[in-house]
């Protein structure tokens, strides 16, 4: 630690003549200034460092003594700065980089989004920047707290948001809302009617009455399970049936075919790229573009753009409010060629084989499929036709009146 401080005030190493250098030291000894490293050149010389600072003592004391002081050499944060006393260039641009530290680290440079999962962090963003708060604010004029109520007012999704400046980084917390379970609406009058033809195969009818029996042909609209209940009169008894109307819940499982097509045009078009190409360079500082080289004036019909961006980061990976954009345009001309059949056969039934597991639900089973293809008006027709194994039941409003209990 001393030898740091002294680095810092300065050291000088001074070289004592004189008849009696031994006064001298005495002198130095009464007047408590320290020194160090003395060496004997001689009866009559000695060298010896001490601090900058006591230079002018020394000398006077040296004079009393009848001795003479000559300084060999000098070292420290004194002397390496007074080298660049008359470059003023340098001094100017530390003057800067100091001025531009400590302005800069006021401001926001970027702005980070933890605690979010199905809300992107574009859409947050989106709204602090309506509501001024991007890189390139001022950081010392946001009242962080005010802005975080006005940001969960605009979005719903939120529940909770705490904004953190921490330099020139802003940290932006959030807590997504919890969703309220759907409330099961027992209220009302409905039915279980078929979504598909097909053989009924299982029936699970947990209110309501069950219509329909496995083994029953079932066509699309046909009611499985009614949401009007019979209640039948005690055995041996004259009394009429009784009605009530509920809301009718259960599944239904069946043995269906759908039957899916798919098409697409036997020759389509594609680019042929000429090879003229054009680069238009530009810097994004702050939310700013500046445009460096290159002009967005394009003169061919048909052309391809194609942006590259390179944004600049801190060594942590924070990244900073400013990038390098290259725009490309690529001209070309349009042809028209044959499409592939094998390739564009296979790419249909992909997608309905898609169509039909989201037709028949996670649940639902494949047990049998078949693909036919033809060719009608420069089109691939492909159809599929599957046997599944799946539940056709869906709640509709019920029709049937209610007849009057005597």
């Amino acid at each position: 630690m001393r030898k740091l401080m002294n680095f810092i005030r300065g050291m000088v190493v001074l070289r004592v003549t004189g008849l009696f250098p031994e006064r001298f030291i005495n002198l130095c000894a009464q007047e408590n200034i320290d020194f160090w490293a003395m060496e004997w050149l001689d009866e009559h010389t000695a060298r010896f460092t001490t601090r900058r600072r006591t230079l002018g003592r020394l000398e006077e004391l040296a004079e009393r003594a009848g001795c003479v002081t000559e300084r060999e050499a000098s070292r420290g944060l004194p002397d390496f700065l007074g080298r660049f006393r008359t470059r003023y260039a340098f001094l100017a641009g530390l003057a800067f980089a100091l001025c531009a530290v400590s302005v800069l680290s006021r401001f926001v440079l970027s702005i980070q989004v933890t605690g979010n999962e199905t809300v992107p962090a574009a859409v947050i963003l989106t709204c602090l920047r309506q509501l001024g708060v991007r890189p390139g604010v001022y950081g010392p004029s946001l009242d962080l707290s005010q802005l975080a109520q006005e940001a969960l007012v605009e979005l719903d999704s939120l529940s909770w948001m705490g904004l953190n400046l921490h330099g020139t980084r802003l940290e932006v917390i959030v807590r997504e809302e919890i969703k309220t379970p759907e409330r099961l609406e027992e209220l009302g009058y409905f039915d279980i009617v078929a979504q598909a033809d097909g053989v009924v195969t299982h029936v699970e009818a947990e209110q309501g009455d069950a219509v329909v029996a496995e083994g029953d042909v079932v066509a699309k609209g046909d009611v499985l399970i009614a949401g009007t209940v019979t209640m039948e009169p005690p055995k041996y008894s004259d009394m009429p049936n009784r009605y009530y109307q509920t809301h009718a819940r259960g599944r239904v499982w069946a043995r269906t075919w759908r039957v899916l097509t798919a098409a697409i045009p036997l020759e389509t078009r594609v680019k042929n790229y000429t090879g003229a190409e054009k680069n238009v360079w530009s810097v994004n500082i702050f939310g700013q573009r500046v445009k460096i080289f290159g002009n967005t004036s394009i003169s061919w019909p048909m052309y391809d753009k194609m942006t590259t961006v390179r944004q600049a980061e801190l060594p942590g990976g924070g990244a900073l409010p400013l990038s390098l954009s290259r725009e490309t345009f690529r001209e070309y001309f349009a042809r028209t060629v044959e499409v592939d059949r094998t390739a564009a056969q296979s790419l249909l039934e992909e997608e309905l084989e898609k169509q039909l597991k989201a037709l028949i639900g996670e649940d639902g089973q494949v047990e049998d499929t078949r693909f036919s293809a033809k060719i009608s008006g420069g089109r691939l027709e492909v159809t599929l036709t599957a046997q599944c194994l799946e539940e056709i039941g869906e709640e509709q409003p019920g029709t049937w009146e209610l007849p009057e209990n005597p």
